[in-house]
């Protein structure tokens, strides 16, 4: 299971998901369908309906059947065949689903087939998802990834999560960036301190930060007085003021506009929408 401090790192760099849907289709496939030792680019992600068949994902051998859902990591080698003379009737997609500069499944670890929970509304998402990519409009390419979204969040949610031991030491690294951040928040922040807390040369922190979380430092920062904000307003009975202090601004008007652009609310404003 992945621990509180490394949750909240990775709950970060999904601030920048990107996901993008590359193929996606139902197949009968057929008998000579095999391929041996392949690193796609991409993952694939198969729901079996009929048949038998034979998966290796690096060495490991497995043999999903009708009713499971089986993952594909992208890089990772691929090999599979049919068995038994029973090719796979099957639902499938290729996608990226990248969290910073990597694939969010080069972050985590999970098994990677499992009993579908509610497949009757897994193929009607697998439809869906089919019927909006043979279209070609704007909001096609927005529901087709709200299709596909659904489906590797219920995929995710079916399984225990832990973050790769080869990114331990990259994600303890974010932490000690958020902690940072998170702590002074009623101060001011420059990109010279962050470099310093992590040992690093500014010019150097602020690419390797943008890489890692898609947006520059002070940017994030911003991200974070704002979340801050939001969460005081909402939950709390202390001032403009106050709230001003506390994310960091001397002046309750330089707060108000900074508020105000980063939501197109005021703060008093956004109290009286979403305070409970």
């Amino acid at each position: 299971m992945i621990q509180k401090s490394e949750q909240h790192a990775l709950s970060d760099l999904l601030q920048s998901l990107q996901l993008q849907l590359l193929i996606t289709h139902k197949t009968q496939v057929s008998h000579d369908w095999s391929e041996s030792n392949t690193f796609p680019e991409y993952n694939k992600l198969y729901y079996i309906c009929e048949g038998e068949g034979w998966i290796q994902i690096g060495d490991k051998d497995y043999y999903p059947k009708p009713g499971q859902l089986f993952l594909a990591p992208a890089r990772t080698r691929v090999s599979f065949s049919t068995l038994n003379n029973r090719p796979y009737l099957k639902y499938w997609c290729h996608f990226n689903i990248m969290a910073g500069p990597f694939d969010l499944f080069q972050w985590i670890g999970v098994p990677l087939c499992l009993d579908a929970e509610d497949p009757d509304r897994l193929i009607d998402l697998f439809r869906e998802m089919i019927a909006w990519h043979e279209q070609n409009t704007i909001v096609a390419r927005l529901r087709e990834k709200a299709a596909l979204l659904e489906i590797v969040s219920r995929f995710l949610e079916a399984v225990p999560i832990q973050v790769l031991q080869h990114r331990t030491e990259e994600i303890n690294r974010l932490n000690v960036i958020q902690q940072y951040v998170d702590s002074r928040l009623h101060t001011s922040i420059s990109i010279e301190q962050m470099a310093e807390a992590l040992h690093l040369h500014p010019n150097y922190f602020s690419a390797y930060f943008k890489k890692h979380f898609g947006i520059p430092p002070l940017k994030y920062v911003s991200r974070k007085r704002t979340e801050r904000a939001k969460q005081l307003l909402t939950t709390t009975s202390f001032s403009i003021k106050e709230i001003a202090d506390q994310t960091g601004f001397k002046e309750t008007n330089h707060f108000t506009k900074f508020f105000r652009k980063e939501t197109s609310l005021s703060p008093t404003e956004y109290r009286a929408a979403y305070s409970s």
